[in-house]
C-alpha cells in the first residue's frame, strides 16, 4: 500500500488548511488596515467564511494574530539558520536579511511591532511568542559566538534593527526604494559597529 491516508489524516490535513487560509486573509488586511484596527469580520470577509467559522480554528483574535506571527518567525529563523550555516559574512548578510525580509513582509513587521508595543495576551500566548523570539536570538547569538556577552550583543543587534525599521518605515517625503538605500545604509554602519 502506498501512503496509505486514513479519515483522520484527511481530517487534520483539511483543518490545517483552513487555518491557512484564515491566516493569509488576516495578513492580506494587516497590509492595509492598521493592527488595532482589524477585526474578525474583516478577516472573516477576505477569508470568504463566517465570522463565528474562524472561532472554530483560533480561540480569539489574539490567538490568530499570535499564529500569524509565529508563521511569519518560522520563515525568517529558517533563513538566518542558513545564512549563518553557509555565508561568508554571517553578520553582513544576517543584518540585510533582517532588514529585507521586514521591508517585504510588512504585515509581519506590523504584528513584531504591535506584541512589542502594545499586546495583552494570556499567558500561554505569550510563551508562544517568547519562545520564538528565543529561537530568533539564538541565531542572532551565533553570530558573536566568540564574545563572551555574546547574548548581550545579540539583544543590542536585534534591538539596533528593528530600531531602524520602526524610526525609517514610513520616511516623510522619500520612496520606498529610497527609504530601503537609507535602511541599508544604516544596516552597513551597524555591520561596522558590530563587527569591532
Amino acid at each position: 500500500m502506498k501512503n496509505a491516508k486514513s479519515f483522520q489524516d484527511l481530517k487534520y490535513t483539511e483543518k490545517e488548511n483552513k487555518k491557512k487560509i484564515i491566516i493569509d486573509a488576516a495578513e492580506r488586511i494587516f497590509a492595509i488596515k492598521p493592527f488595532n484596527q482589524v477585526t474578525m469580520r474583516d478577516i472573516a470577509k477576505e477569508a470568504g467564511i463566517s465570522a463565528g467559522a474562524i472561532y472554530r480554528y483560533f480561540s480569539d483574535q489574539q490567538a490568530l494574530f499570535v499564529e500569524a506571527f509565529l508563521l511569519g518567525a518560522e520563515e525568517i529563523i529558517g533563513m538566518l539558520e542558513k545564512i549563518i550555516a553557509t555565508s561568508k559574512n554571517p553578520l553582513k548578510d544576517t543584518i540585510y536579511t533582517f532588514l529585507n525580509y521586514l521591508n517585504k513582509h510588512d504585515p509581519y513587521f506590523r504584528m513584531m511591532t504591535h506584541f512589542m508595543l502594545d499586546a495583552n495576551l494570556s499567558p500561554d500566548l505569550i510563551d508562544k511568542l517568547n519562545e520564538a523570539e528565543r529561537r530568533l536570538l539564538d541565531q542572532f547569538t551565533k553570530l558573536f559566538a566568540s564574545h563572551s556577552n555574546a547574548r548581550l550583543l545579540a539583544h543590542s543587534l536585534f534591538a539596533s534593527l528593528n530600531g531602524v525599521m520602526i524610526t525609517f518605515h514610513n520616511y516623510p517625503g522619500r520612496s520606498k526604494k529610497e527609504v530601503r538605500y537609507h535602511m541599508h545604509r544604516l544596516g552597513e554602519t551597524l555591520y561596522q559597529l558590530f563587527s569591532c
